[in-house]
């Protein structure tokens, strides 16, 4: 069983660093560093990466946490299991929209706050943004209690 909770740890570490980097390194300093329109369009190319990588850790530190027994199984499952609800929804629903609605935008910069795009996009932007920081809060949680 010890390779099962190094598996765990693994899959865990990898997607709380992963997603901490993206979040809180990588994407602030290209919003930073470049145009709103340049950092966007590689920001949007590493999306889909980044969200199945988190389906994919996710996977693997459920599986990992189901086969493991005792003190704190089920809650450290129940948050693993909302963090790859979460990933799964950014992955496979929000990202592909979201991608598809900044196709239609010819630039951020340019185009109107108020124009129908832009507001539906911001609004994705949004709900990402906050499945995003719940999946760190999780991650977190899981790496201090479990």
């Amino acid at each position: 069983m010890q390779i099962v909770t190094i598996v765990y740890r693994l899959a865990v570490s990898l997607w709380l660093g992963g997603a901490a980097l993206f979040t809180f390194v990588l994407t602030p300093m290209l919003f930073r560093s470049e145009s709103r329109d340049t950092a966007a369009r590689i920001v949007g190319l590493f999306f889909p990466g980044y969200f199945r990588w988190g389906v994919a850790c996710g996977m693997v530190a459920l599986i990992s946490r189901i086969i493991l027994s005792g003190k704190g199984q089920l809650p450290a499952a129940l948050i693993i299991f909302v963090m790859l609800t979460l990933s799964s929804i950014q992955a496979f629903y929000i990202e592909p929209r979201a991608a598809a609605i900044k196709r239609e935008i010819v630039s951020f910069e340019s185009t109107p706050k108020d124009h129908p795009l832009r507001r539906q996009f911001s609004r994705l932007h949004g709900v990402s943004a906050v499945c995003n920081l719940s999946v760190i809060v999780g991650g977190v949680l899981l790496v201090v209690l479990f």
